[in-house]
């Protein structure tokens, strides 16, 4: 019997990727082949966290979705998101929604120390 070493495992083949920013977190849609040449879906998270002696490092987890159950999973995803709709009106984009934060943040800066709200004891009572 031959012993095989993990080492000697080759990685699937990866036949089409894209890669989703989402703040801190980067989502990894790779297409990958398997053996017996069949394709499926390796959906990776991975987190940049700061370990010991404040060196990154990446968490990361997978799901690998094969080809007989994309119909249900895209059903379900949708159901989902069409659920998460109903309850809270149209989502929008992390890109709208930082550049929107962006905006608020530089409009805060501007303001002058007149317009800004007081805060605390001294703040209510100047109020």
């Amino acid at each position: 019997m031959e012993e095989r070493r993990f080492e000697d495992r080759k990685e699937p083949e990866i036949v089409y990727s894209k890669s989703v920013k989402a703040g801190k977190r980067i989502y990894y849609l790779d297409v990958k082949k398997a053996r017996n040449e069949d394709l499926y879906l390796c959906i990776t998270e991975s987190k940049k966290k700061i370990g010991e002696d404040d060196v990154p490092q990446f968490e990361k987890h997978k799901i690998f979705l094969y080809k007989e159950d994309f119909a249900t999973f895209t059903d379900s995803l949708s159901d989902v998101i069409n659920f998460v709709k109903s309850r809270v009106g149209d989502i929008e984009s992390r890109e709208r929604m930082e550049k929107a934060s962006e905006s608020e943040t530089i409009a805060e800066e501007e303001k002058t120390e007149e317009e800004k709200p007081r805060r605390g004891l001294l703040g209510r009572l100047l109020n």
